[in-house]
C-alpha cells in the first residue's frame, strides 16, 4: 500500500488522532464520577454508535450484511470489543489515575501478538518476544513496590484494567481470522454496535445498572455523548489513516494515545507520578517498538 497522504499531514493527523483518542480515557473517569454503573455506560455507548452510524449507513445506502455467519461474528465482537472490556475499563476509570489507565492501554499490541503466536498467525521473533518482556516488566514494575502507586490497594485495579486490553487484543486477531470476506470495517462496527444494544438492554434493566439519560444534562450527560461520538470518530479515523498510511505507521498511535493519557492527566486532572510509574512508561515504549510489525510483512498482509 503506497501512502497517499503528505507526511506532515500523515503525522498531524496521526497526532490529532492519537490526542483525541487519549482524552476519552480522561472523560471516562469524568463520567462515572457521579456513580454512573459501568455496564450502563457501556450500554449507552453503544446504542449511541447503533444510532449514529445506522443513520450514517443509511445516507450511504448501505445495506448490512445479515447471514448467520455475519450474526454470529457482530457477536462476537460486540461481546470481546466494547461489552466486555469498556464495562472493566469503566469500573477501573473510577480507582485509577488516568495516566495508569494509559499506560495499560498499550499493553493491546503485546496482547495481541502473544495471542497470534499462541494460535500461530504469527512466528515468534527474538525482537517482538523482546517486546512483550519489556510490557511484562512494566507493569511488574507498576504491582511491585507501593512506591509506584498512590497505594497499594490499587494494584488490583491494575490487574482488572489488564481485561480490556486483552479483549482488544483477542478481538483483533478474531477480526483478522473470522471477518466475513465481503464484509467492510464499517458494516463490522455498525452491526457489533446494534448486536451490542440488544444483548446489553435486557441485562442492564435486569442487573439494576440503568443510567437514566431522561433528566436534566449535566457535564456528565454531555460526556457519556461525547465520549461515545468520540470512539466512533476515532475508529473510523484509525480506518482511514491506515488506508492511507499503512498499519505500520497507523499502528503508532498507540503511542501518542498512551502519552496523551498521561501527560493529559497531569495537565487537566492534576496527576502527578512516582519515579517508578515513569520507567514503567519507559519500558512500556521500548515494548511498543519492538512488538510492531515489520513493514515488509505489513504491506504483504495487506496485498
Amino acid at each position: 500500500m503506497k501512502p497517499t497522504l503528505p507526511p506532515l499531514l500523515a503525522f498531524t493527523a496521526l497526532l490529532v488522532l492519537g490526542s483525541i483518542w487519549g482524552s476519552t480515557i480522561l472523560l471516562s473517569k469524568h463520567v462515572v464520577s457521579t456513580g454512573h454503573s459501568a455496564l450502563g455506560l457501556t450500554f449507552w455507548q453503544m446504542t449511541i454508535g447503533a444510532l449514529v452510524l445506522s443513520v450514517v449507513g443509511w445516507i450511504r445506502k448501505s445495506p448490512l450484511p445479515m447471514h448467520p455467519k455475519d450474526l454470529r461474528f457482530y457477536t462476537i465482537v460486540a461481546l470481546i470489543g466494547t461489552l466486555i472490556p469498556n464495562s472493566f475499563s469503566y469500573s477501573v476509570a473510577a480507582h485509577l489515575p488516568a495516566g495508569l489507565m494509559a499506560i495499560t492501554l498499550a499493553t493491546v499490541p503485546m496482547f495481541s501478538l502473544f495471542i497470534a503466536l499462541v494460535w500461530h498467525s504469527e512466528k515468534p521473533q527474538p525482537g517482538r518476544i523482546l517486546g512483550i518482556c519489556l510490557g511484562a516488566m512494566a507493569m511488574l514494575i507498576l504491582l511491585g513496590p507501593e512506591a509506584s502507586l498512590p497505594n497499594a490497594s490499587m494494584a488490583v485495579w491494575v490487574l482488572i484494567a489488564l481485561i480490556a486490553p486483552f479483549c482488544y487484543g483477542f478481538e483483533g486477531n478474531y477480526i483478522a481470522r473470522s471477518m466475513p470476506a465481503k464484509m467492510d470495517a464499517f458494516s463490522a462496527l455498525r452491526g457489533s454496535c446494534i448486536i451490542g444494544t440488544l444483548i446489553g438492554a435486557p441485562v442492564v434493566l435486569a442487573t439494576d445498572n440503568w443510567v437514566n439519560l431522561n433528566t436534566h444534562w449535566t457535564s456528565v450527560e454531555w460526556g457519556i455523548l461525547l465520549n461515545s461520538l468520540l470512539h466512533i470518530v476515532t475508529y473510523g479515523a484509525y480506518i482511514w489513516l491506515v488506508g492511507r498510511t499503512g498499519a505500520v505507521f497507523a499502528s503508532q498511535v498507540a503511542y501518542i494515545v498512551t502519552l496523551s493519557g498521561v501527560f493529559l492527566g497531569m495537565i487537566i486532572l492534576n496527576e502527578s507520578h512516582h519515579t517508578l510509574v515513569w520507567l514503567a512508561l519507559a519500558l512500556m515504549m521500548a515494548g511498543l517498538a519492538l512488538v510492531q510489525p515489520k513493514k515488509a510483512q505489513a504491506t504483504a498482509n495487506q496485498q
